[in-house]
């Protein structure tokens, strides 16, 4: 069993927990952490940006990376919404938890 957290900014509270309540409404993760917002500073159009940002961390099985992130293109408003996959571990049960509440591929 591979599991896999899945993160991305959001520009706004209501748009992390839009993503969050779909994917789970759609069994795609397990869980969802929104953490308290940051100051992002990136290159945009040839200028520097920086913007306030929602960090917003998914939980879900490898095998449906994919799919969570196709969820996440089409609810975030960003051309170039930053989803980032980390590879993680952990233990048994809470493995086995994360493949319970997800659904099927």
């Amino acid at each position: 069993m591979h599991i896999i957290d899945i993160w991305v900014n959001c520009p706004s509270i209501d748009t992390a927990d839009a993503i969050t309540d779909a994917l789970l409404d759609q069994h795609l993760i397990a869980c969802a952490n929104r953490y308290a917002p940051i100051q992002s500073a990136y290159v945009w159009d040839g200028a520097i940006q920086r913007e306030q940002e929602h960090p917003l961390l998914l939980k879900t099985r490898a095998d449906l990376a994919q799919q969570v992130e196709d969820a996440v293109r089409a609810l975030h408003p960003y051309d170039v919404p930053p989803i980032i996959r980390i590879e993680a571990t952990a233990n048994a049960d809470y493995l086995a938890w994360v493949h319970a509440v997800t659904r099927p591929t």
